[in-house]
């Protein structure tokens, strides 16, 4: 496995640039930027000029990571070149939030194979059903299959957010890459590191990701109260404020669910993914300590099942509001994954508007808020 990476800091870059990506012959390169590089549809032809025949994927971000680097208007190519390992690129367009399972259920089933090993996906950051689009992706490639990715960004602004695959760039289109064969080594982990304050609060109304009322009450009611201050800079801060699903009388821990918008109208607050109705609702904060850990644990997560493979690459999927509380030492939580995969693979990755990644070890993935995702690949040798 070889990999070539470079970092543009400009949409008008040149042939000389995009040249050490091609000294490797790459099968796919990823392609994580700021909204310039992918809103101009001439950079994303320009890009297919200059690297014929191979695979892109790639997305608008709210930052972006290379080395150990978190970097902003920015792009961060990465060319890989497997030995063995196979890949395959599928996309959908996304019509409407409403077709989020079925675009999912559509790239799943294009990338589905025996040899099926892992997928890695990117979708819009907005206007989409994040939890749909896994659920989707799931039943089309089969329920064993490990499940990575991201939703896009666009700074702070929650505005329009692109994907680029190899038709060029879309603000509607879902865009996977397929790994396939034995030898491919594709691990995962998610960790949050967030801590949990104030009591359990039962979700007494929703409607897919809005939150109606908690504990009889309307939401929004409820949110302010524990947020005092921070209320009056809603809906921004609430990114530093996420709910965590969880089980009755924390029995265990769930999904991180972030805020991504209020109606004061109905006392309602949209969350980043969907809402288990009924289910329990604990508010959280972080330390950039915790949140430095959680990204470490992750790293450990996806690593550990592939001890005697050598590293190739980590791709890492932050999220906005941990770059928010983080502030300057963000740089500290793709430290804190370097440390922990060991022989300096290469890095790449964004923050983002939601992070598709596993539960827990072991297990299916599901949409994400306010973790560090990291996708982890590797090359086996041939079996002769």
């Amino acid at each position: 496995m070889k990999v070539a990476q470079i970092v543009l800091s400009s949409p008008a870059f040149d042939d000389a640039q995009i040249a050490p990506l091609r000294t490797i012959d790459p099968q796919f390169v990823l392609v994580f930027g700021a909204v310039p590089f992918f809103s101009d549809p001439a950079v994303s032809e320009r890009l297919r000029s200059l690297l014929p025949g191979v695979k892109l994927l790639g997305c608008s971000t709210a930052g972006e990571i290379h080395d150990t680097v978190v970097g902003d208007g920015e792009a961060v190519l990465t060319a890989v070149h497997f030995a063995h390992a196979r890949i395959a690129l599928a996309s959908s367009e996304l019509s409407s939030a409403a077709d989020s399972r079925d675009a999912g259920r559509r790239v799943g089933a294009a990338l589905l194979a025996p040899d099926l090993a892992g997928i890695f996906v990117v979708a819009p950051g907005t206007r989409i059903y994040g939890s749909d689009l896994v659920e989707g992706l799931a039943a089309g490639a089969g329920s064993g299959v490990a499940i990575t990715g991201g939703l896009a960004g666009d700074g702070a602004r929650f505005e329009r957010t692109w994907t680029l695959g190899d038709g060029g760039c879309s603000d509607h289109e879902v865009v996977a890459l397929g790994f396939y064969g034995s030898e491919i080594a594709f691990g995962r982990g998610s960790y949050g590191g967030w801590k949990p304050f104030g009591p359990e609060r039962r979700v007494t109304r929703c409607e897919g990701n809005i939150l109606h009322e908690l504990d009889g009450q309307p939401a929004l009611q409820v949110y302010e109260k524990y947020l005092g201050d921070y209320a009056g800079g809603l809906p921004a801060s609430g990114l530093l404020f996420p709910f965590e699903m969880v089980g009755e009388g924390q029995a265990h821990k769930g999904l991180i669910r972030t805020i991504l918008g209020v109606d004061r109208a109905s006392g309602s607050l949209t969350l980043a993914g969907a809402i288990a109705p009924g289910g329990n609702l604990m508010l959280m904060h972080a330390s950039t300590d915790g949140l430095v850990d959680g990204a470490e644990a992750a790293a450990n997560m996806a690593r550990d099942p592939f001890p005697d493979v050598e590293p190739g690459l980590a791709i890492l999927v932050s999220c906005v509001g941990r770059k928010l509380v983080m502030g300057e030492r963000v740089d500290e939580e793709v430290d804190a994954v370097a440390g922990a995969l060991g022989g300096a693979p290469a890095i790449s990755g964004f923050y983002s508007y939601g992070e598709i990644g596993p539960f827990a070890s072991g297990s299916s993935c599901q949409l994400h808020n306010q973790t560090m995702t990291v996708t982890w690949l590797g090359e086996r040798a041939a079996a002769p």
